[in-house]
């Protein structure tokens, strides 16, 4: 049987999203370097890695998708845009 373990995320600035989901939507930071990051929210575990410095092998624009649910969308859309997200649909 396997299990997972945690999802794992490239950022070109790992202290940067560690910020954007730990102020963001509360995910405790575990562990935060330059180039890796440890996050928990619950159960769930994100690692994030800085992403290598060749474009050819990182897609621009594209990561994985996380789903989550909040108590307030609007207030957590506002705050999140405030720490950098882009939003890619008009209305929420």
């Amino acid at each position: 049987m396997a299990s997972l373990r945690w999802v794992l995320q490239l950022h070109r600035d790992v202290p940067r999203a560690a910020k954007f989901y730990s102020e963001g939507l509360d995910f405790t930071v575990n562990v935060c370097t330059l180039r890796w990051a440890e996050l928990q929210s619950g159960p769930f575990k994100l690692a994030l890695m800085q992403s290598p410095k060749s474009d050819i092998i990182t897609p621009k624009g594209y990561s994985s998708m996380l789903s989550f649910t909040v108590t307030d969308i609007r207030s957590t859309v506002t705050k999140l845009m405030a720490l950098g997200a882009v939003r890619w649909f008009n209305q929420i």
